[in-house]
């Protein structure tokens, strides 16, 4: 008696999600944070059920709901691009010149000298890459313009709406499953088709040439890397996006100690002139502080522009920090004490 007084209890205070399941006439809420309906609009785009707006689903490509919770309307992506978000698909760009940068230098037989034959195929990759993003802007929304409009990021969520298909009252799920984050998902996938596919077109040839039997190395290199890249933006996209300015930084810090670390001379004047003499050392010392200075623009978003733009003076600092120091690590130096047993 006492459960059946607890079971109705129960049921009287507890009341079923209500909402509108299919179409409707007035934009009823739906379930979820991306469960949106279509204003199919007046007149002619009414279909026969005689209702302005669909029922709760997916939002069509270039859409997504822009108000969780207060309205579940479709809205289209109109937004003007953010910095941070053109530094993101800038990071993107770079990440991969430099991944096609490491495997041609790698894979050579002269990795400590630029030659001519190396330099041309570094300026294929360079014309490759840089080809493949201009294309893909062009090809994106707004079409034809060097621009883009978006569906701004506001939570980590929206890089993952499969996770987040709603199955409201326990009944049946709705699958609303889209790029919330319209086109910064998308958009990557297509920049490492072109690229591959521009790769495929111009580097065999010109490797062939300038670098026979060594060249193609570096195509089965990028072969392998462009599907692990696009499985980990798959996969892992949400995380780089809120990440990268401060993978940026530590791997610019990183890979700079690790070129200093492979001088065999550790002495100051060593490091330093090596540092300004040699093209190679200067071109790849340039480079790690570009890439350093990257990262402080994309942290602040330079919204102090005066103080921001002055922590770009700090970026010389880690080198130089490593040449005054590197005579105290010096493995010469390490002594070992025991004490007698």
């Amino acid at each position: 008696m006492r459960a059946c007084l607890l079971l109705g209890l129960c049921l009287s205070v507890t009341r079923g999600y209500d909402w509108v399941q299919g179409p409707s006439d007035s934009p009823a809420p739906c379930p979820g944070l991306y469960c949106g309906r279509t204003d199919r609009g007046p007149g002619q785009n009414i279909t026969e059920d005689g209702l302005r707006y669909s029922a709760c689903g997916p939002c069509d490509r270039g859409w997504r709901v822009s108000s969780p919770g207060k309205s579940s309307v479709c809205q289209r992506c109109e937004d003007p691009i953010k910095l941070y978000d053109k530094l993101y698909l800038g990071f993107i760009v770079l990440f991969t010149l430099l991944a096609h940068w490491v495997s041609i230098d790698f894979t050579s037989n002269n990795p400590r000298k630029f030659t001519k034959e190396i330099l041309i195929v570094h300026a294929s990759a360079l014309v490759e890459v840089a080809t493949a993003a201009v294309v893909t802007l062009v090809i994106s929304e707004p079409l034809g313009e060097f621009s883009l409009t978006s569906c701004s990021v506001s939570r980590f969520s929206d890089w993952y709406t499969l996770l987040y298909n709603p199955s409201p009252n326990y009944e049946e799920k709705l699958y609303c499953t889209h790029e919330a984050v319209y086109p910064l998902y998308s958009i990557v996938f297509v920049f490492y088709a072109l690229s591959l596919l521009l790769m495929i077109i111009f580097r065999p040839f010109l490797s062939s040439k300038f670098l026979p039997g060594r060249g193609r190395n570096a195509i089965y290199a990028a072969l392998y890397f462009f599907p692990t890249f696009a499985i980990i933006h798959g996969v892992l996209g949400g995380i780089i996006y809120y990440s990268y300015p401060y993978v940026i930084i530590i791997t610019s810090l990183m890979s700079c100690a690790a070129h200093y670390a492979f001088k065999l001379d550790q002495s100051i004047k060593s490091l330093l002139v090596t540092s300004l003499t040699d093209v190679r050392n200067l071109v790849i010392l340039a480079g790690h502080w570009a890439l350093h200075a990257y990262g402080i623009v994309a942290v602040t978003e330079l919204k102090d522009i005066s103080l921001h733009l002055s922590l770009i003076g700090l970026v010389p600092l880690p080198a130089l920090f490593y040449i005054l120091t590197a005579r105290f690590t010096h493995p010469d130096r390490i002594t070992f004490q025991y004490n007698d047993m």
